[in-house]
């Protein structure tokens, strides 16, 4: 009897609150400013979420950016480096010589 007469005492000074015109104008603002607003609290978490992967992915092409500028300074700064990434990676050749693929089967 006494867990039901709890519950009866806590909905009485729920009501009064609610009566009151400053707590239900408060509670009201505070919806609307979590749930409806256009700088809703949920809108702002999802637009913090999306900074936070766009900041990571930057983070990943400033990485690439510097290992590819290191790359171009080697390639760029001698020609013996230049002419072996043309002649592996591009398959070329001089005028004068035969190229050759040999697939090895596993």
């Amino acid at each position: 009897m006494t867990v039901c007469f709890k519950i009866i005492l806590i909905f009485d000074e729920m009501k009064k609150l609610l009566k009151n015109k400053y707590i239900l104008t408060l509670l009201i603002f505070g919806i609307w400013m979590i749930f409806f607003d256009q700088n809703s609290y949920l809108s702002q978490r999802k637009i913090n979420k999306e900074l936070n992967q766009l900041e990571a992915r930057k983070k990943v092409y400033i990485n690439q950016n510097e290992l590819l500028k290191v790359q171009r300074e080697n390639l760029l700064g001698s020609f013996d480096n230049l002419e072996k990434l043309a002649r592996e990676k591009y398959l070329m050749k001089r005028d004068d010589e035969d190229v050759y693929l040999v697939e090895v089967k596993n």
